[in-house]
């Protein structure tokens, strides 16, 4: 049986926890402006495909780089910082500005 290698899923999940913050604001801010737009559609589609494309890409080097575990702790990152996420907004707490 062989441990888990600790030194790359920390590294994974730091690097995950970092470019989730960033997917995340970039969503939180795409929909606002898709949102002050006659049609939303275009604006969302594009801050999806930039979003998700720079997600990916640096999974990808992450993988490479570090190996299985370092893409685990960075999977893991991302799904800790949509549970977070997805928390506040169902919250209901109103952002600055809109109230």
């Amino acid at each position: 049986m062989s441990g888990i290698d600790w030194a790359p899923v920390l590294m994974g999940a730091a690097v995950g926890l970092a470019l989730s913050t960033l997917f995340f604001a970039g969503l939180a801010i795409g929909m606002r402006q898709a949102l002050r737009r006659e049609n939303p559609v275009m604006m969302l589609a594009l801050s999806a495909a930039i979003r998700i494309s720079v997600l990916l890409a640096v999974g990808w080097l992450v993988l490479g780089q570090g190996g299985l575990w370092a893409a685990a702790g960075y999977a893991l990152a991302f799904l800790l910082a949509r549970l977070i996420a997805t928390t506040f907004a169902r919250m209901g707490i109103p952002a600055r500005g809109t109230t």
